[in-house]
């Protein structure tokens, strides 16, 4: 059971009296006749032939307050994309596959290209970004939540405290970050969270000294957690990253864009486990490695947006100034650990904080040598502003997609 502690500036929304999933999905469906809720699922194919989607899907075939899912599928040939309407066939939603390597969407990126205001690499970052934009235009949800399709603990009682926030009417909350604790099979997960951006935001106030973003990023209980909801007018201006940073850029264009009393974190899962990422200490392009990296160069971006500067000595002062932290962190959740009967691998903790270190300086000579670097995809309302009917061709795409290949 949860306590009741308001940590940090940001709400936290607790889960101390394990409420019944039928009462919260009743009060959802009330709510759902004034604030329309969809759901988006950023996907690869590969997801589909795994163990947690179907599961994620047997659950959501019982949801009963969504009017919309909007599925992302990445990775997919024609066969595959046929095979995935035919999978997401069953859920009784309103609900459309968007075929990001199909011609259409394809074609749709290219000329978004032309204007430089395609998204510049593939990931996750980008298929959100996708789904976004169908979101907008389909008009159909007013609340939408998001959440990974990789899940392998999923309750549909998940989604209903993570959209309860912002679906509620008499709430004022625009956004939604949900948290939970990563204890799976008897360990402790989470490491980039834990070993990389808690020490990193602690190192970054002794370094830079007391800044209300440094706190408020610090107040996320997970940070880097993939589940997250919002009102639909969030969608028009947010700017994300298209790299590993998607989470991290995702709560500072929120504490660009809105008032610290419209934001929230919520409680959602008592149990929570999902794919891991290898380390990959020795392939910087890939991993726990490829991911430490793009986080830290996007909490240094947005430090830099707010008037920090940096140079090669900060990022050395700041790279010691983790390490003595995160080390201290590594017995502080041995201990945790021990007192709960779980296990933690304290050389293999140690050898995360090393790579996550050396990655710190990394990704600080990468912020020094590429200033112009542009990692962020455009608002929709700057697209819509270039192409003005981009969003009813999006829309347009998708619907003949799903009537051409779903038969």
């Amino acid at each position: 059971m949860a306590d009741f502690y308001q940590n940090g500036i940001i709400t936290t929304l607790h889960n101390m009296a394990d409420r019944p999933l039928e009462e919260l999905e009743a009060e959802l469906v009330r709510f759902a006749r004034r604030r329309p809720m969809g759901l988006i699922l950023p996907s690869l194919y590969s997801e589909l032939e795994g163990d947690a989607l179907p599961g994620i899907v047997d659950h959501l075939e019982r949801v009963p307050y969504l009017s919309q899912i909007v599925v992302g599928l990445d990775r997919a040939d024609e066969s595959q994309y046929r095979s995935a309407l035919a999978f997401f066939s069953r859920l009784p939603q309103h609900h459309r596959v968007l075929w990001n390597d199909g011609p259409r969407l394809r074609a749709l990126d290219e000329e978004l290209q032309h204007f430089d205001l395609a998204p510049r690499e593939m990931g996750k970052g980008r298929n959100v970004w996708y789904c976004m934009g169908y979101t907008l235009a389909s008009q159909r949800s007013e609340s939408v939540a998001l959440h990974d399709c990789d899940i392998l603990t999923y309750d549909r009682s998940l989604l209903a405290r993570l959209i309860y926030p912002v679906a509620h009417p008499q709430f004022n909350y625009e956004f939604c970050k949900g948290f939970y604790a990563r204890v799976a099979d008897g360990k402790i997960n989470g490491r980039v969270s834990r070993l990389l951006v808690t020490p990193l935001l602690r190192a970054l106030k002794k370094t830079l000294g007391d800044m209300e973003f440094i706190e408020y990023m610090d107040s996320f209980r997970y940070p880097l957690a993939g589940e997250f909801s919002f009102r639909r007018d969030v969608l028009n201006d947010i700017r994300i990253p298209s790299d590993w940073g998607l989470e991290i850029g995702v709560l500072s264009e929120m504490y660009r864009n809105y008032a610290n009393n419209r934001l929230c974190q919520a409680d959602i899962a008592d149990v929570y486990d999902h794919k891991h990422q290898e380390l990959s200490a020795e392939d910087a392009s890939k991993g726990l490695s490829k991911m430490s990296t793009d986080i830290a160069k996007a909490l240094f971006r947005k430090l830099a947006t707010r008037g920090v500067t940096f140079n090669t000595e900060t990022f050395r002062s700041l790279k010691a100034t983790y390490y003595r932290i995160a080390l201290d962190f590594v017995e502080t959740y041995h201990n945790d650990a021990v007192m709960n009967g779980l296990t933690l691998d304290i050389h293999n903790e140690e050898k995360a904080v090393e790579l996550f270190a050396e990655n710190i300086m990394k990704a600080g000579e990468a912020f020094l040598d590429r200033p112009m670097e542009r990692p962020f995809i455009p608002s929709w309302s700057r697209v819509e502003s270039a192409i003005p009917d981009i969003l009813e061709r999006l829309l347009d795409a998708v619907e003949q997609d799903n009537m051409e290949y779903a038969g």
